[in-house]
Order: structure tokens, then C-alpha cells, then sequence
């Protein structure tokens, strides 16, 4: 137990760390238990009595301490427990207030700056095909061609076609392995290019 609340604020008012340290271990815990009374869960609550701690340590030689460092450190707990649940409430209610307004297919921005960025990496790779090859990928992945009218148009074989799209999706499959699955959507929704 804290004794000579004087010698404790004049310790606590020049920095002495040994006395904020003792001033520490003895509130830390009760404080802490004290602020469950306004928030919902522990660990706010240590958020919350750390957040203090800090304040009183970088501002020692600012603290007034007008009554006993008791009654300060929990009327500083009840004031920052208050202030914490306004701005989570007015936080809850923007949110709210956006998601309301918001559709439900709404992309994030970084969703959307992802699958631009795929798309730029699945146009490269495309690119660095063989002509013939990509000519026949495009034809069937963008133009929606069978093999058999790729292969009329090419005057080429359906067996070269077939041969062709196979190496270029096992190419694909290499190139883009860490994006299958952004592909995979990207291609079902036919938007790459």
C-alpha cells in the first residue's frame, strides 16, 4: 500500500520512475477491474488503464493532482472510459450508416486494385505467347470459339488447337499460380480485357 500521497505526487510530478513504478503495480489491476464497469471486455479495459499509465508517465510534470492520486486515477479511468464508448458509438453508427448505403456487391478498393493488378499480370503473360498460340487462347477465351471453328479460321487442325490451349493454360497455370483462384472469378465474369 502507496504510503504519504504527498511524497507519492511530488516522486510521481519530478519523474521519479521508481515511484510511478510503484504507483503502477498497486492501481494497474484494480483500475483495470474498475473500468469493466464501462466497457465490455478486459482487454479495452487494460487498453484503456494502459493508455493512462503512458499519459501520466510522459506528462508527469503536468499532472494536478487536486485530491488523493486515488480518487485521480479513477475519475481519469471513469473520463477515458466515457470518452472511449462516445467515439466506439460513433463509430458503430458510421459504420452502420455505410453499410446501409453501400450495395451488397460492393468491391473494397483493394479488391478492386488486386484485380486490376491481375489483370495487368494475365495481359502480360498473354502477350508473351507465341503468336499463334495467343491467337488461338483469344479465340477461344475471349471471342468464345469452339475448337473446330478456331481451327477453320487458322486453317490449322482441331488437334494442333487442342495441343495449343493445352500448353498455353499449363503456361497460365505456372505464371499465375499464387492468383488461380482471383483468375478462376475473373474469367467465370469474362472481364479480363
Amino acid at each position: 500500500m502507496i504510503e504519504n500521497q504527498d511524497k507519492i505526487i511530488e516522486g510521481l510530478k519530478s519523474g521519479d520512475k521508481l515511484i510511478f513504478e510503484e504507483i503502477y503495480r498497486e492501481y494497474f489491476t484494480p483500475l483495470c477491474y474498475y473500468c469493466l464497469r464501462y466497457v465490455e471486455n478486459f482487454e479495452d479495459s487494460e487498453e484503456i488503464v494502459q493508455e493512462i499509465f503512458i499519459k501520466l508517465w510522459h506528462k508527469h510534470d503536468e499532472v494536478e493532482i487536486n485530491t488523493s492520486l486515488n480518487a485521480y486515477l479513477y475519475k481519469a479511468v471513469q473520463n477515458y472510459a466515457l470518452n472511449y464508448l462516445s467515439k466506439k458509438q460513433t463509430k458503430e453508427k458510421y459504420i452502420a450508416i455505410q453499410e446501409r448505403q453501400l450495395p451488397a456487391t460492393y468491391d473494397t478498393g483493394q479488391d478492386k486494385l488486386e484485380e486490376n493488378e491481375l489483370k495487368i499480370i494475365l495481359k502480360h503473360a498473354i502477350l508473351k505467347l507465341p503468336d499463334k498460340r495467343r491467337k488461338i487462347f483469344e479465340f477461344s477465351r475471349f471471342d468464345g470459339l469452339k475448337y473446330v471453328k478456331i481451327a477453320q479460321n487458322m486453317s490449322i487442325s482441331v488437334k494442333t488447337v487442342e495441343s495449343q490451349m493445352t500448353k498455353t493454360l499449363k503456361y497460365l497455370r505456372v505464371v499465375l499460380k499464387d492468383y488461380i483462384p482471383i483468375v478462376i472469378a475473373i474469367v467465370l465474369n469474362n472481364n479480363i480485357m
